[in-house]
């Protein structure tokens, strides 16, 4: 099973938490996003499906089912990606918000990456 021992000694849990809180202030000050409530709350839900992946795969006891489950908040992070690309294109987000957390996206899907390399079986 994984070194941690609660979901809190996790790096990539607390990075995605924090990205949660950015994109839930993004929404507040930002009146175009307020009114697309479709995609506001894809953006929400993508950003929030990040550190519960990470906690769901790390609840399941197990490292093959954690490291399934670390895949799928990686995908995660592409997700939230390319609906930051796409808000900035239609000019819901200005450079600066979108440069900020597609960095904070980009940071945690490597740490992510880190942490199925080292929970994966050494291989010859």
């Amino acid at each position: 099973m994984s070194k941690f021992e609660s979901i809190e000694e996790i790096a990539c849990w607390q990075e995605g938490i924090k990205l949660v809180k950015q994109v839930y202030a993004l929404k507040q000050k930002t009146p175009k996003l307020q009114k697309d409530f479709g995609f506001v709350d894809q953006l929400q839900r993508s950003a929030v499906s990040i550190p519960s992946n990470i906690a769901e795969g790390f609840e399941r006891q197990s490292n093959q089912e954690f490291i399934h489950f670390l895949y799928i908040s990686k995908g995660s992070c592409g997700e939230l990606r390319t609906q930051l690309y796409i808000a900035l294109e239609l000019g819901y987000i200005i450079k600066a918000d979108f440069d900020r957390l597609d960095d904070q996206c980009r940071k945690i899907s490597g740490m992510v990456m880190n942490l199925i390399k080292s929970l994966r079986p050494f291989k010859r």
